[in-house]
């Protein structure tokens, strides 16, 4: 089989007239650690000096009394100690260890913890040598301060880094082999998590169904038997390889061919089939058993999921009673027709249920989907029309903003639909999927998830049945709480709704 042309407009290429990406390309590299600890260093001088003012010449909170008003210079001293302690510390903790993925949360929660010791380290240090002289509140100042300052550093780099990499700068560039269960679990993967910095470049596998069949925009590239062809017209950083343990000597070919050709090569054991959230691991006098569990939301999980969803939910009608009632009015007075439009869906475990939204198309909308079918984008069973004439005015709008969702939270209420989950499709699509689309339907379907914060209708339907899989395999209350949280400036954005 002849290897695929990449589709370079999928490929994102660095403006050459980018004052951010040029610096980046003509700093080397290995300078970047040292760049981060010297700024560091420099934030927490800063948050020193800070702290001092704050206490001594502002006297925020308590003032100061005149005997023990102390100069700068006499914490000089305790100001370079604190540097060297806390590095010491970052660098023990793990503060500057390098690890793909790592959420801005738990670096900040290790920087916290570092920071405190230090400064309870200091205090102390301070009360044995000179118990009269130092004020203890300039340091708990100062430790708030470096939890900010460095908070906000790490912040803005992961906002600069997620910039870069949307115009391939520090992405690999990865080449799948194998799209079976254990390489569409890894292709999910790097979907959800775009922090991680892959970039799938396209994927091989045997089975020529497979092999010829593009996985949304993840480019199918042949069979395993291509691998030379497309290592050497591809530009490849990484191949992650995900046959079956039957295929340990294609497997041992292709680590041979990585290592000739400079290229970083990763095998995925086939017992990852199981996600690290699917295994759990026993023992019997030292032997290790791996079982499985379930994957789905289940027992107190889902106990936990339904009660947070009622409490958010609750909150949210209440906060928007006024902006419901004005649209519905808005809706009555625009065009002919019922305020709310209800349609037959697909929950959890195929059940049918009725979801409700604010009506923002003509009445007769179904009626006439025949003359705007040539006008669909979207791919597979999905039926999209961006800039669909059935709209109404109101309609327009509503949908812009999302704004026709919020009669959900009816559906939210009657546990047909969690805050949270995979977008519930019509019987007809659903009636299309291929076998692996099938696991989405293993948890409720919900008002918003990771297809809405990952691009909305702007995504392929394998893209969104990607994303929806791999929320079913990693759920957890934070993962819900960051995608409730990242769905308000999507929503107001507007961003790939129509």
């Amino acid at each position: 089989m002849t290897v695929k042309p990449l589709d370079r407009n999928h490929v994102a290429m660095p403006p050459k007239d980018n004052w951010l990406i040029q610096f980046v390309q003509r700093v080397n590299p290995q300078w970047w650690p040292y760049l981060l600890r010297l700024s560091d260093s420099l934030l927490i001088v800063l948050a020193f000096v800070l702290a001092y003012l704050i206490r001594y010449q502002l006297q925020w909170f308590r003032a100061v009394d005149p005997v023990f008003q102390t100069e700068f210079s006499t914490y000089i001293a305790s100001c370079i100690a604190l540097v060297a302690i806390l590095f010491l510390l970052f660098h023990f903790s793990g503060v500057y260890r390098q690890r793909r993925g790592r959420l801005w949360l738990e670096e900040i929660y290790t920087i916290a913890s570092a920071t405190t010791i230090g400064v309870v380290t200091l205090i102390t240090i301070n009360l044995i040598f000179s118990p009269m002289l130092y004020s203890r509140l300039l340091f708990l100042y100062t430790a708030f301060l470096v939890v900010l300052f460095l908070g906000a550093s790490r912040v803005l780099i992961g906002l600069v880094r997620s910039y870069l990499r949307r115009h391939g700068i520090g992405v690999q560039r990865v080449l799948l082999v194998g799209a079976g269960d254990v390489g569409r679990m890894v292709m999910r993967t790097i979907a959800a998590r775009p922090g991680l910095g892959y970039r799938i470049i396209g994927f091989l596998d045997d089975n020529p169904a497979k092999g010829s069949t593009d996985i949304g925009r993840f480019k199918a590239l042949g069979s395993v038997d291509n691998f030379t062809q497309v290592r050497e017209n591809y530009p490849l950083d990484l191949a992650i390889i995900c046959l079956p343990w039957q295929s340990h000597r294609t497997v041992a070919r292709i680590l041979g061919e990585c290592e000739q050709a400079g290229i970083k090569a990763q095998v995925v054991p086939d017992i990852f089939l199981l996600t690290k959230n699917q295994m759990q691991v026993e023992e019997i006098n030292g032997i290790p058993l791996i079982s499985t569990r379930e994957v789905s939301i289940a027992g107190w999980n889902l106990i936990l999921k339904r009660g947070i969803d009622l409490v958010i939910a609750t909150l949210i009608a209440l906060a928007t009673l006024p902006l419901t009632l004005l649209i519905a009015l808005a809706i009555r007075l625009d065009s002919p027709g019922p305020i709310f439009y209800s349609q037959v869906r697909v929950g959890k475990n195929g059940q049918l249920f009725r979801i409700y939204k604010f009506r923002s198309m003509v009445t007769n909308a179904e009626a006439r989907r025949s003359e705007v079918a040539d006008l669909n984008e979207a791919t597979g069973p999905l039926f999209k029309v961006r800039d669909d004439p059935r709209r109404t005015r109101i309609g327009r709008f509503i949908r812009r903003y999302s704004l026709d969702e919020l009669p959900q939270l009816i559906n939210v209420f009657r546990g047909e639909m969690s805050l949270v989950g995979p977008r519930p499709n019509l019987p007809e699509e659903v009636a299309q999927y291929e076998e692996w689309h099938r696991k989405r339907l293993s948890v409720s379907p919900g008002a918003t998830g990771l297809w809405q914060i990952s691009g909305r209708s702007d995504l392929t339907f394998d893209e969104m049945v990607l994303l929806d899989i791999y929320y079913a395999e990693n759920w957890s209350m934070g993962l819900d709480l960051g995608i409730l949280l990242t769905t308000i400036p999507k929503v107001l954005l507007g961003k790939g709704a129509y």
